[in-house]
Protein backbone atom coordinates (compact mmCIF):
# COMPACT_ATOMS: atom_id res chain seq x y z
CA UNK A 1 0.00 0.00 0.00
CA UNK A 2 2.68 2.43 0.53
CA UNK A 3 4.51 1.80 -2.62
CA UNK A 4 1.31 2.53 -4.40
CA UNK A 5 0.39 5.33 -2.26
CA UNK A 6 3.73 6.85 -4.03
CA UNK A 7 3.55 5.57 -7.51
CA UNK A 8 -0.01 7.41 -7.97
CA UNK A 9 0.92 10.96 -6.72
CA UNK A 10 3.98 10.40 -9.74
CA UNK A 11 1.64 8.87 -12.33
CA UNK A 12 -0.82 11.64 -11.60
CA UNK A 13 2.37 14.25 -12.24
CA UNK A 14 3.70 12.79 -14.89
CA UNK A 15 0.25 12.66 -16.89
CA UNK A 16 -0.33 16.57 -15.87
CA UNK A 17 3.33 17.00 -17.13
CA UNK A 18 2.71 15.50 -20.29
CA UNK A 19 -0.89 17.01 -20.85
CA UNK A 20 0.24 20.36 -20.57
CA UNK A 21 3.59 20.00 -22.97
CA UNK A 22 1.16 18.42 -25.44
CA UNK A 23 -1.63 20.43 -25.23
CA UNK A 24 0.06 24.14 -24.64
CA UNK A 25 3.73 24.06 -24.42
CA UNK A 26 4.17 22.59 -27.98
CA UNK A 27 1.76 24.46 -29.86
CA UNK A 28 3.33 27.50 -28.04
CA UNK A 29 6.33 26.56 -29.43
CA UNK A 30 5.32 26.29 -32.95
CA UNK A 31 3.38 29.46 -33.40
CA UNK A 32 7.12 31.20 -32.35
CA UNK A 33 8.77 28.66 -34.68
CA UNK A 34 6.57 29.15 -37.84
CA UNK A 35 6.62 33.06 -37.18
CA UNK A 36 10.58 33.56 -36.85
CA UNK A 37 11.55 30.42 -39.55
CA UNK A 38 12.02 33.13 -42.18
CA UNK A 39 14.05 35.10 -39.93
CA UNK A 40 13.85 38.23 -37.75
CA UNK A 41 14.07 40.62 -40.69
CA UNK A 42 10.63 38.83 -42.41
CA UNK A 43 8.93 38.97 -38.82
CA UNK A 44 9.62 42.50 -37.68
CA UNK A 45 8.57 43.11 -41.98
CA UNK A 46 5.46 41.31 -41.15
CA UNK A 47 4.32 42.88 -37.76
CA UNK A 48 5.30 46.41 -39.13
CA UNK A 49 2.73 45.67 -42.52
CA UNK A 50 0.27 48.61 -42.40
CA UNK A 51 -3.12 46.28 -42.05
CA UNK A 52 -1.70 44.08 -39.73
CA UNK A 53 -0.71 47.17 -37.46
CA UNK A 54 -3.72 48.78 -37.68
CA UNK A 55 -5.74 45.20 -36.34
CA UNK A 56 -3.48 45.38 -33.31
CA UNK A 57 -4.19 49.51 -32.66
CA UNK A 58 -8.05 48.06 -33.10
CA UNK A 59 -7.36 45.56 -30.48
CA UNK A 60 -6.21 47.54 -27.92
CA UNK A 61 -8.39 49.78 -28.55
CA UNK A 62 -11.39 47.82 -28.04
CA UNK A 63 -10.06 46.58 -25.11
CA UNK A 64 -9.39 50.04 -23.86
CA UNK A 65 -12.51 51.16 -24.28
CA UNK A 66 -14.79 47.67 -22.79
CA UNK A 67 -12.35 47.00 -19.75
CA UNK A 68 -12.80 50.32 -17.73
CA UNK A 69 -16.66 50.22 -18.56
CA UNK A 70 -16.59 46.15 -17.44
CA UNK A 71 -15.25 47.19 -14.37
CA UNK A 72 -17.58 49.79 -13.60
CA UNK A 73 -20.36 47.91 -14.45
CA UNK A 74 -19.25 44.60 -13.18
CA UNK A 75 -18.41 46.84 -9.04
CA UNK A 76 -21.92 48.07 -9.62
CA UNK A 77 -23.61 44.94 -10.35
CA UNK A 78 -21.81 43.09 -7.35
CA UNK A 79 -22.31 45.82 -4.84
CA UNK A 80 -25.84 46.13 -5.53
CA UNK A 81 -26.60 41.98 -5.52
CA UNK A 82 -23.92 41.59 -2.22
CA UNK A 83 -25.45 44.91 -0.43
CA UNK A 84 -28.92 44.71 -1.33
CA UNK A 85 -32.22 42.65 -1.33
CA UNK A 86 -34.81 43.32 -3.67
CA UNK A 87 -37.55 41.34 -6.29
CA UNK A 88 -35.85 40.62 -9.34
CA UNK A 89 -32.26 39.68 -7.88
CA UNK A 90 -31.47 36.31 -8.25
CA UNK A 91 -32.96 37.12 -12.35
CA UNK A 92 -30.01 39.97 -12.09
CA UNK A 93 -27.37 37.59 -11.27
CA UNK A 94 -28.68 34.89 -14.06
CA UNK A 95 -28.95 37.77 -16.64
CA UNK A 96 -25.27 38.76 -15.80
CA UNK A 97 -24.06 35.07 -16.43
CA UNK A 98 -26.13 34.55 -19.71
CA UNK A 99 -22.95 35.61 -21.68
CA UNK A 100 -21.07 32.46 -20.30
CA UNK A 101 -23.62 30.45 -21.71
CA UNK A 102 -24.47 31.81 -25.19
CA UNK A 103 -22.22 31.22 -27.80
CA UNK A 104 -20.40 34.53 -29.25
CA UNK A 105 -21.60 34.01 -32.84
CA UNK A 106 -25.47 33.88 -31.54
CA UNK A 107 -24.27 37.51 -29.63
CA UNK A 108 -23.48 38.73 -32.82
CA UNK A 109 -26.05 37.64 -34.90
CA UNK A 110 -28.71 39.10 -32.50
CA UNK A 111 -26.70 42.28 -32.79
CA UNK A 112 -27.27 42.06 -36.69
CA UNK A 113 -31.06 41.65 -36.12
CA UNK A 114 -31.34 44.60 -33.76
CA UNK A 115 -29.04 47.05 -35.69
CA UNK A 116 -28.52 45.54 -38.91
CA UNK A 117 -29.83 47.70 -41.89
CA UNK A 118 -32.55 45.28 -42.21
CA UNK A 119 -32.64 44.85 -38.58
CA UNK A 120 -35.34 45.70 -35.65
CA UNK A 121 -33.68 49.54 -35.50
CA UNK A 122 -31.81 49.58 -39.27
CA UNK A 123 -34.33 51.84 -40.58
CA UNK A 124 -33.84 54.54 -37.84
CA UNK A 125 -30.37 54.25 -37.48
CA UNK A 126 -30.11 55.01 -40.93
CA UNK A 127 -32.15 57.79 -41.33
CA UNK A 128 -29.75 59.61 -38.65
CA UNK A 129 -26.39 58.54 -40.06
CA UNK A 130 -25.82 56.39 -37.15
CA UNK A 131 -23.60 53.32 -38.32
CA UNK A 132 -23.20 50.47 -35.62
CA UNK A 133 -22.94 47.51 -37.79
CA UNK A 134 -19.39 46.94 -39.72
CA UNK A 135 -17.96 49.90 -37.58
CA UNK A 136 -16.01 50.61 -34.06
CA UNK A 137 -19.67 50.72 -31.68
CA UNK A 138 -20.48 47.09 -33.48
CA UNK A 139 -17.11 45.74 -32.11
CA UNK A 140 -17.19 47.52 -28.84
CA UNK A 141 -20.79 46.18 -27.91
CA UNK A 142 -20.30 42.80 -28.66
CA UNK A 143 -17.09 42.57 -27.31
CA UNK A 144 -18.84 44.16 -24.20
CA UNK A 145 -21.44 41.72 -23.85
CA UNK A 146 -18.98 38.62 -24.04
CA UNK A 147 -16.58 39.97 -21.67
CA UNK A 148 -19.66 41.82 -19.34
CA UNK A 149 -19.20 38.68 -16.68
CA UNK A 150 -15.86 38.82 -15.71
CA UNK A 151 -15.18 41.73 -13.24
CA UNK A 152 -19.02 41.61 -11.26
CA UNK A 153 -17.87 37.47 -11.15
CA UNK A 154 -15.20 37.78 -9.57
CA UNK A 155 -15.77 40.66 -7.29
CA UNK A 156 -19.51 39.39 -5.97
CA UNK A 157 -17.95 36.29 -3.70
CA UNK A 158 -15.34 38.48 -2.02
CA UNK A 159 -17.58 41.00 -1.16
CA UNK A 160 -20.56 38.51 0.32
CA UNK A 161 -17.73 36.54 1.89
CA UNK A 162 -16.59 39.94 3.80
CA UNK A 163 -20.19 41.54 4.57
CA UNK A 164 -21.11 44.96 5.20
CA UNK A 165 -20.03 45.68 8.72
CA UNK A 166 -17.44 48.13 8.24
CA UNK A 167 -19.31 49.92 5.80
CA UNK A 168 -21.59 50.42 8.26
CA UNK A 169 -19.73 50.93 10.66
CA UNK A 170 -18.25 54.02 8.14
CA UNK A 171 -21.76 55.46 7.45
CA UNK A 172 -21.96 55.68 11.79
CA UNK A 173 -18.60 57.60 11.58
CA UNK A 174 -20.24 60.10 9.26
CA UNK A 175 -18.29 59.07 5.91
CA UNK A 176 -20.09 60.05 2.68
CA UNK A 177 -21.18 57.41 -0.08
CA UNK A 178 -17.85 58.29 -2.22
CA UNK A 179 -15.11 57.81 1.16
CA UNK A 180 -16.61 54.95 1.79
CA UNK A 181 -16.34 53.36 -1.20
CA UNK A 182 -12.85 54.72 -1.81
CA UNK A 183 -11.44 54.00 1.80
CA UNK A 184 -13.28 50.80 2.78
CA UNK A 185 -15.22 48.76 -0.07
CA UNK A 186 -12.34 49.37 -3.23
CA UNK A 187 -9.56 48.56 -0.62
CA UNK A 188 -11.07 45.12 0.05
CA UNK A 189 -11.62 43.88 -3.07
CA UNK A 190 -8.64 45.45 -5.10
CA UNK A 191 -7.28 42.44 -5.96
CA UNK A 192 -10.43 40.10 -6.98
CA UNK A 193 -10.89 43.88 -9.00
CA UNK A 194 -7.49 43.63 -10.81
CA UNK A 195 -7.75 39.53 -11.24
CA UNK A 196 -11.48 40.42 -13.13
CA UNK A 197 -10.14 43.06 -15.17
CA UNK A 198 -6.99 40.42 -16.16
CA UNK A 199 -9.48 38.42 -17.10
CA UNK A 200 -11.45 40.71 -19.31
CA UNK A 201 -8.68 41.69 -20.79
CA UNK A 202 -7.63 38.80 -21.99
CA UNK A 203 -11.47 38.23 -23.31
CA UNK A 204 -11.58 41.44 -25.18
CA UNK A 205 -8.57 40.91 -26.97
CA UNK A 206 -8.79 37.18 -27.84
CA UNK A 207 -12.79 37.76 -29.18
CA UNK A 208 -13.64 36.54 -32.37
CA UNK A 209 -16.96 34.94 -32.75
CA UNK A 210 -19.09 37.88 -32.47
CA UNK A 211 -16.63 40.41 -34.14
CA UNK A 212 -16.33 38.21 -36.44
CA UNK A 213 -20.24 38.48 -37.06
CA UNK A 214 -20.81 42.51 -36.61
CA UNK A 215 -16.99 43.66 -37.72
CA UNK A 216 -17.49 42.38 -41.11
CA UNK A 217 -13.70 41.99 -41.28
CA UNK A 218 -12.98 45.03 -43.26
CA UNK A 219 -9.16 45.31 -43.68
CA UNK A 220 -7.79 48.60 -42.44
CA UNK A 221 -11.11 49.62 -40.86
CA UNK A 222 -12.71 46.85 -38.57
CA UNK A 223 -10.26 44.19 -38.60
CA UNK A 224 -8.87 43.02 -35.31
CA UNK A 225 -6.01 41.09 -34.44
CA UNK A 226 -7.75 37.54 -34.55
CA UNK A 227 -10.07 38.43 -37.31
CA UNK A 228 -6.45 39.42 -39.44
CA UNK A 229 -5.27 36.25 -38.21
CA UNK A 230 -7.95 34.29 -40.19
CA UNK A 231 -7.61 36.24 -43.51
CA UNK A 232 -3.44 36.06 -43.30
CA UNK A 233 -4.26 32.66 -43.43
CA UNK A 234 -7.08 32.43 -46.11
CA UNK A 235 -4.31 34.10 -48.25
CA UNK A 236 -1.89 31.76 -47.34
CA UNK A 237 0.41 34.27 -45.61
CA UNK A 238 0.98 31.70 -43.23
CA UNK A 239 4.40 33.85 -42.01
CA UNK A 240 2.55 36.99 -41.78
CA UNK A 241 0.06 34.61 -40.10
CA UNK A 242 1.75 33.76 -37.26
CA UNK A 243 4.23 36.73 -36.62
CA UNK A 244 0.21 38.36 -35.76
CA UNK A 245 -1.15 34.94 -33.83
CA UNK A 246 2.45 35.30 -31.86
CA UNK A 247 1.38 39.08 -30.93
CA UNK A 248 -1.60 37.19 -29.61
CA UNK A 249 0.18 34.71 -27.54
CA UNK A 250 2.72 37.29 -26.41
CA UNK A 251 -0.59 39.25 -25.05
CA UNK A 252 -1.80 36.12 -23.76
CA UNK A 253 1.42 35.21 -21.39
CA UNK A 254 1.40 38.51 -20.18
CA UNK A 255 -1.75 38.01 -18.79
CA UNK A 256 -1.10 34.59 -17.41
CA UNK A 257 1.71 36.25 -15.48
CA UNK A 258 -0.08 38.97 -13.92
CA UNK A 259 -2.59 36.51 -13.30
CA UNK A 260 -0.48 34.41 -11.72
CA UNK A 261 1.31 37.09 -9.36
CA UNK A 262 -2.53 38.95 -8.30
CA UNK A 263 -3.46 35.42 -6.86
CA UNK A 264 -0.16 35.27 -5.62
CA UNK A 265 -0.81 38.45 -3.74
CA UNK A 266 -4.65 38.02 -3.53
CA UNK A 267 -3.12 35.05 -1.18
Amino acid sequence: MTRQSRLLPRLLIAIAVLSTLVMVVAPLFYIFAAAFAQGWRAYVQNIMDPLTLHAIWLTVLVALIVVPLNIVFGVAAAWLIARFRFPGRSLLVTAIEIPFSISPIIAGICYLLLYGRQGFLGPWLEAHDIQILFALPGIVLVTLFVTSPFVAREVLPLMQAQGSEQEEAAVTLGASGWQIFRRVTLPNIRWALLYGAVLCTARAVGEFGGVSVVSGSIRGQTNTLPLHVELLFNDLNVAGAFAAASTLTLIAVVTLLLKAVLEGRAR
